[in-house]
This record gives C-alpha cells, structure tokens and sequence, in this order.
C-alpha cells in the first residue's frame, strides 16, 4: 500500500499537529459514479494550475448536475483551482475533492471585487437555481443536503474583505475535511448551519462569523481547529454553537458573542492555548436566553477565561494551566422542584501540564483501495430492479461497499456484518428503498428492518437515505445493535418531508388541506421507528434527519447500557414521538432539534424517557411551527429515570401554542415551566418542600381554585365592567364569559369566524380581532346574527381615544423595540368611538392579492395582533407593558396618541405571555412562572 493510501485508512482529526499549507486528502482515488458531475479538462474548460480563472468551469460543472439530476455531486480532481468571482453552488449539490493531494479553491492576490463592501464570497451555497432571470436567492431553512468536503479554501493577500464559504443552509448539509488559510482576508466561513466536520482555519479577522442557522437550529463543529485570528476565532449569536473537541491556539478570544445578544454554546473536550483576552466574550447576562456551559475544556496562558459586557464582570484562569470541569452561566434549576434563577457557577483545576489531545469517536473509513464498488457488481440503482440480491452478495465478500448515486431497490432486509461499511456520498443521491407493500414488510408482525446492524458490531453507514415507502406497516428504517465504536453518519431516512422526485421536482409532503399524505393510501404513524438503536446497541450518530411522517418514531433507542453519542440530529413531523429512550443508559445527546407540526403533531409528545439513567442533553431545540393550533401539556416527558441532565434547553416557537411544561417528571408529578435553561439536573428523588413564605400579593390563606374546564386553550381574557372574564377558545372559534357572581359558563358566540383576540370600548362593545386580521365588533348579550365589521382607516393622532395594543409580541428578526415604536399605518376605530386598534396591514386587499389562504393568511401585516396573547388599553398617562416573548424580556413604554409607543426601558429580564398590572401598580409579569413586581417594596418575586 502507498503512502497517501496508509495515510487514508487512518484519518483520525489529531488537533496538536502542525498545519501544513495543504491538508493530508481524505478521499484520495477517483470513485465512479456514472451519475455524478467530474471537473476534468475534457468536460470543461478548466486548468487547475492556479493561475487561470477556473471560476466558470466550476460554475459549469455545478450547473450541470443541477440540469440533470437537479441533486447530485460535483468531483473536484486534485489541483489547484483560481476563482475569480464567487461560485454558486445550488441547493443539494456537493462538491467531493479527491487526489492524492487535497484540490484548494485560490483566491488570487489583489482579486477585483474583493478589496471592499460586504457579502464577498469565494464559495456561496443558495437556493435553488433561479429561473427566467430571477435574483439568486440565498440558502435559506429550506435548502438540503448541499456541502463541501476534502477541498482547502485558500485567500492571497490583497483581499481584505474576503470570505471562503457562505452557507447559511438547512438539514443534511456540511463542511467537512477542509483547511482554510484566510490571512489578511475577514472570515473563512460566514453564516453556517447543521454540522461541520475537520475544519482548520488560519488567520482572517475570525475563522467564523455567523448569526443564527436559516431554520434557527442548533450549530455542530466537531473536530476543528482555530489559530491566528485577529479578532476572535469564532463572532456569532444565537447560533447553538456545539463545539466537541476543537482547538483554539493564538487567538485574542475564543468565542465572542455580539453585543446585546445571546447565545446557547455547549463547548466539551477542547482545549484553548495562548488566548491574550478573555476567552468568552459573553453578552445579555442577566437574560436567560443566554446559556453558555463548558465541560472538560483544558486552557494554557489563558488568564481571563471569561467577560460579560454589560457588567464588565470578569472570570479568571487558575494558573497557567488549568482544567475547567465545568462552567456555566445562565439559568440553573438544581432538581425538580428547585426555583430557578440565574447565576454563574465555576469549576476548575490547575494542572501541572496539558493533558494529551482528545481522541475522536469518529471512526476512520477503511482505505479507499479496499472500497468495492456495487455497480461493478451488478447493482443497478435505478429504482425499480431488486437489487437485494447484490447488496447481499456484496456484504458477505467486502468489507467496505460504495454505493454510487442512485435508488437501490430491496425486497427484504439488508443484514450487515459485524464490520461492514457502508459509503455513500449524498443521502438524497444515494437511497436503499422499499417500495409501497412489498410483501416481506406488510401485515401485523414484529418490527422488520430495511437495514440491521449486528450486535456488538463495527460498523460505519455514511451519505445514504434509507426509504421505508409510505405502506411497510412492519418497517423500521434501520435495526442499529452495533458497539460503541460504529457510527451512522450523514443518514437521511426518508418518506415524509424533504423528499425529491427522480426527475429532482419536491414532492409535497401533505394534501390539500395538510390532514394527510396527498396518497390516501400511506398513512402517517403506520410504520415502526425509523432510527432503532437496541439490544446493547451504541456508537456515533452524527448530522442524522428523520422527518418521516409514516414512523411512530424518529429514533427510538432502547435496552442498552452501552455509550452512545447524538450529534446533530433532526428529528420531525411525527404523530406521536420525536426521540424515544426506554432502558437506556450512558447515552450523550448534543445538537437535538425537534420540530412539530400542524398537521401531524399536535399530539406529538417530543421526547419520551422511560427507566432511563445517566443521560445528558446539551443544545435541545423544541420547536412547534406557527400555524399549530393546540397547545401540547410537556416537550419532554420522563418517567422512572435518574441522573438526566440537561444542559442549554431551547423551547420556542412563533405560534402561541407551544408546550405547557419543558420538562415533566410523571412518576413525581412535577413540571418545569421555564422555557429558557441553561442547566438543569434532574437527580430523580422527589423534590423537597419548598419552604412556605408569606406572599404580599395573595390574602393569607387563599387557594387557587379551578373554575371551568374541558377547553382546547384560553386566550386574550378581558374583563367588562362587572367584573365577567371573557376569552376565547380558539381552536373551536368560541367566545366564553365567566361570570364572578353567578358562577356560570356561556359561550356566547360560537361562529367559524375564527376569533383570536378581544377588547372592549368604553360602551363595552366587544371588539373581535380575528385569526386573518380582520376586526368587528359585536355586543355581549346580542343576537348571534349582528356583528359590525370594522373597516380600517388611515393612522393619525387621535387624541382623547385609548389605543388596544398587544401585551406582547413575538419578533425574532431583534426588531421588538421598533414594531412597538413605529406608527402603523391603520387604524380600527371602535364603534362608539373611544378607542381604536393600530394595524399594519388590510386583510381585505390581501384578500383581493390571495394572500389569506389556509397556508399564507397567518403571515399578514396583523401578526401582532394574532400572535399576542392579549390585547388591553394603552392609557396616555401612565406606562404601558410588553413582553418580547423571544427576547424573554418585558419592556415598559409611554403611548402616544397615534397608537405607537415611545420611550423604552427595559423593565424585566423576564417576559413571554404577556403582563398584567393590577389597582396597586403590582406588575404581573407571565414567563414560565409569575413574576411580580411591586412599586411600593421595589422588589420582585
């Protein structure tokens, strides 16, 4: 065996080794894939010698794939490729380097277009390819399996402005194997989302400067170094920065987080060397939006290891080199029942030397020489001979089995040996498929998988998709048993969403009115798990994405002491579980995203654990989309299970029906409500008393008592001059009033006008805002059939009427302070004259556009009036009180007589479903639990 190939079969990230101007190839033979695009001299008109623009010949080549099979791969020889202006690599294509040297992307010296402005790109990942001349648009939440690997991005002098890679995409997308020597130049990468793998970066103002991934998930860089940088090695916010096993060495910070903004970093088993200021730059302190932890992170010459901006506070080293066990800052709950807040705890120990560089839990692929090539063997990939047969064949003769782009049609199930490695290059390229009701797979029987892997084994399965069809009722995606050491890595299960058409168009994952799979016939919940780990399975899953309608389950792992480890995993859009843990224990999950949608998951219980032991969850996003509905009593339900601990909990959404509780013990019958977390460690004993304390808002001896049930959701109370609650129940387009004295329940109206939110004026004529933005009006005790639809008219002063504002907003672009300032241009004035809402826009004329189907209308100009939890007067005289729900924030205002708000101040550093303020200026405050603020004690509680 040559060198470059012994070098190849033992590819391990080794983060102390001295860079070397070009990195070691990881893929250093040509592969043959019949389907792929290949960057050679016969093809396109492309030098590869450094010197000559090769820009266009890359574009060409990246346009080809998307011509053809819309999704695929570009092979990038080795050589040395000049770029002259930015390449744009379309939606779901990738680019492979292969040789035995690593191909490099050079920037050359003095490029024009370089020297200054913003957005410079050597390398931008977009959308889809536009059409009829159409502006390109960049990668957004809905752009897949595009990436970059084994290719060195390299920036000459001359181009200060420079960027390597932009990539701000969405699910099954990576940067992986690549060294980027920025010199003078800003940034390697700027925007980035998902995972990336084995990056190193030299020099640039940063290595990395990002904002939050497009579908606002969590962010995994894994096996990465950082040296040189001039101003931090990474700028971000809020982008759920999982850092495992990186290397900072010669930066003046580590990681800086911008000013007035947050951030959910979970950094582990790194190291941070010759760092001049402090390593974190940590901002929006005393907010628990922000969540940082550092767990087994080693340091040299690193004497500050932490700044927060706000108070200037700073956190040293401890000597010249130390260990940090673990450090976090932001909202701590010791164990159920525990109250909340926030804090910084600190935990560290000097040492006499460095420790050894942490070793990698990413296996090696065997070398590429030992690769046998299905194709050549007879399998024909194209979706409709069985190609069972060869699979097999080439399992039980090979060890390492690539399979080029294609859909490898089985009838039965692929049973792995114990070291069998599976590669593939793209998950949407290359698929193992079952078609709908193939036999071995249909009736009522134990699970049967479409892929096992044997107990105890080795394995490695890589850039493949595994589809189970829509009608396998017995079928699991894939039967994981293998050891510690294997790994499934850049797996996409499919079915369901994200899903393609041969000829590359989407295929729609609903009907018309999103209550099922456009084919009757496939039936959302009808299969088993898409992802079963069990029977003392374990190992490494990494940058995994199952959005599989037709599964129970996303991963559902089970019975298994032995160590397992998640890395960006997305697992969505099921009907009745995200993530199932029963019997598990020694189990790391980094980097979960959940997300729940309308149609299929408004009884979608994210995370069930079940007897389980010794688990740890950093950066878990529970996500449920706008148009839900329903709000879900937990995200995280545990039963019977000790030592689970949760490190930066994420719960969020822009529609109001998130979950009741984040986190919910059944077998003590205890919630945690808080929605932001940065630890929070549940020991499994029962939680204590809390000691009992005499409250200066509650009348001593007073009970909560409920007074009516058996409602989907309650929102927007308001109370009339009797002192009657009225509310609506949305889902059901109910209006309700509850009456003090008599004690009785009416509904009183209940019409498919879809009733969001509630007002009075002062002749108590109950305004209605509705679901679509439009506002009418009606009177309490009238007939069902009146109602006065009110139309809006041009923003002015209106001096002497009270403005109906919304108690607060749900704005995620960090534009809070300006939706609440500006003047909207509309107005709706009551009927009796007295009062007005602002609006931004009019539902009739999107209406006229056909803007407000089922799908759009939600996004109209009124999303504050809808999106708010409750809408209340607005005096002139005294203060008025909004919550940022994603800002965790309560703000207080002055109104002014057009109905917009001026002069800000921050009130809280708590704030979601909105405030209250009762007769003695007592601020009620709804975040998770109820704050009060009291004027009079200058205090809260």
């Amino acid at each position: 065996m040559n060198q470059f190939l012994r070098l190849a079969s033992m590819i391990v990230p080794i983060l102390s080794v001295a860079p070397s101007l070009q990195g070691a190839s990881y893929y250093p033979l040509r592969l043959d894939d019949p389907k792929a695009v290949y960057l050679r001299t016969n093809d396109f008109p492309v030098h590869a010698d450094g010197v000559t623009d090769d820009a266009d010949a890359l574009q060409q080549a990246i346009n080809k794939v998307q011509e053809t099979t819309h999704q695929g791969i570009v092979f990038i020889p080795e050589g040395k490729y000049r770029l002259g202006k930015t390449v744009n690599v379309w939606s779901g294509i990738r680019l492979i380097g292969y040789g035995s040297q690593r191909p490099v992307f050079i920037l050359g010296e003095n490029t024009p277009g370089f020297q200054d402005g913003a957005g410079k790109y050597m390398i931008h990942f977009v959308s889809d390819r536009p059409r009829d001349g159409r502006p390109i648009r960049d990668a957004n939440p809905g752009t897949f399996y595009s990436g970059i690997s084994n290719i060195d991005i390299e920036i000459r002098d001359g181009n200060p402005v420079a960027v390597g890679i932009r990539a701000h995409w969405a699910q099954h997308c990576y940067l992986a194997h690549m060294d980027f020597h920025i010199g003078a130049a800003r940034a390697g990468v700027e925007e980035i989302g998902n995972e990336a793998e084995d990056l190193h970066f030299y020099g640039g103002e940063f290595g990395i400067t990002m904002h939050k991934p497009s579908p606002s998930w969590p962010f995994l860089l894994i096996d990465s170094s950082f040296e040189g940088q001039r101003v931090a090695a990474i700028e971000t916010e809020e982008g759920g920065l999982t850092i495992i096993r990186n290397q900072f060495k010669n930066v003046p910070t580590v990681i800086a987080i911008r000013e007035n903004r947050a951030e959910e970093l979970w950094m582990k088993d790194s190291r941070m060397e010759d760092v001049t200021g402090p390593a974190l730059i940590i901002s929006d302190e005393n907010n628990a939006r922000t969540e940082i932890n550092l767990e087994n992170v080693v340091c040299q010459r690193v004497p500050v290891l932490a700044t927060f901006r706000e108070s200037g506070k700073e956190v040293a080293g401890k000597g010249p080199i130390y260990q940090i066990k673990s450090f976090t800052h932001g909202l701590h709950i010791a164990d159920l029942g525990s109250m909340p807040g926030i804090k910084t705890t600190y935990d560290a120990l000097a040492l006499d030397k460095m420790p050894a560089a942490f070793a990698s839990d990413i296996p090696p692929l065997p070398a590429m020489d030992t690769w046998q090539n299905v194709a050549a063997m007879g399998a024909k990939g194209d979706g409709v001979t069985d190609d069972t047969a060869v699979l097999r064949e080439a399992i039980a003769r090979h060890r390492a089995i690539y399979l080029p782009s294609g859909r490898y049609r089985v009838t039965d199930t692929i049973t792995l040996n114990p070291d069998t490695v599976l590669i593939g290059f793209s998950p949407i390229a290359t698929q193992i498929v079952l078609q709908d009701s193939t036999p071995a797979f249909q009736g009522v029987g134990s699970p049967k998988p479409l892929l096992e892997a044997p107990r105890g084994g080795s394995n490695i399965v890589t850039g493949i998709g595994l589809d189970t069809g829509g009608i396998n009722p017995r079928a699991v995606g894939a039967k994981w048993m293998a050891g510690k050491d294997s790994m499934m890595n850049d797996v996409r299960f499919l079915s369901g969403h994200g899903m393609f058409n041969p000829d590359g168009t989407r295929m729609p994952p609903y009907n018309a009115n999103r209550t099922g799979d456009p084919d009757p016939k496939r039936r959302w919940d009808s299969e088993y798990y898409s992802l079963w780990v069990t029977d003392g399975g374990g190992g490494t899953f990494k940058d995994i994405w199952t959005p599989n309608t037709f599964a129970q389950c996303g991963m559902y792992v089970s019975d298994t002491a032995t160590e397992g480890r998640v890395y960006a995993m997305s697992s969505e859009h099921h009907v009745r579980n995200e993530i199932k843990l029963r019997n598990v224990s020694n189990w790391q999950i980094y980097a979960l995203q959940i997300e729940v949608e309308r149609g299929e998951g408004p009884n979608d219980l994210p995370v069930d654990i079940d007897h389980c032991r010794n688990i740890t969850f950093a950066n878990l996003y529970l996500y449920r989309v706008m148009s839900t509905y329903s709000p879900f009593p937990y995200a995280v339900k545990m039963r019977s299970s000790r030592d689970i601990r949760f490190r930066n909990v994420h719960v969020y959404g822009p529609s109001k029906f998130v979950f009741d509780d984040s986190v919910y013990d059944e077998t003590h019958g205890v919630g945690i409500r808080t929605r932001e977390i940065a630890a929070l460690n549940i020991s499994g004993d029962p939680p204590k008393a809390r000691s009992a304390h005499e409250s200066p808002v509650i009348a001593p001896g007073a009970k909560m008592e409920k007074v009516a049930g058996g409602f989907n959701n309650i929102d927007s109370t308001v109370v009339d001059a009797n002192g009657s609650v009225y509310f609506v129940d949305a889902r059901w387009n109910r209006i309700y009033r509850w009456s003090p004295d008599s004690r009785e329940l009416t509904i009183i109206r209940d019409s498919p006008l879809e009733p969001n939110g509630l007002a009075f004026d002062k002749a108590e004529n109950l305004l209605v805002v509705t679901r679509t933005g439009v506002v009418y009006a009606i009177r309490p005790d009238g007939r069902e059939d009146e109602l006065t639809i009110l139309q809006p008219e041009p923003a002015k002063e209106r001096p002497g009427l009270i403005p109906i504002l919304p108690v607060s907003r749900w704005r995620d672009a960090h534009d809070f302070l300006s939706a609440n300032t500006n003047t909207a241009p509309l107005q709706y004035i009551s009927p009796d004259g007295t009062t007005f809402i602002p609006s931004v826009t009019n539902p009739s004329a999107l209406t006229e556009r056909g803007y407000s189907g089922t799908t759009n209308r939600i996004f109209l100009g009124t999303i504050d009036l809808t999106r708010a939890y409750g809408l209340t007067p607005a005096p002139l005289n005294r203060r008025f009180y909004v919550a940022d729900e994603f800002g965790q924030k309560t703000w207080s205002f002055s109104a002014n007589a057009d109905g917009s708000l001026a002069d800000p101040k921050l009130f809280a550093e708590e704030g979601e479903a909105g405030v209250a303020v009762d007769v003695k200026g007592n601020v009620y405050v709804c975040a998770g639990n109820i704050f009060v603020t009291i004027p009079w004690a200058n205090k809260s509680i």
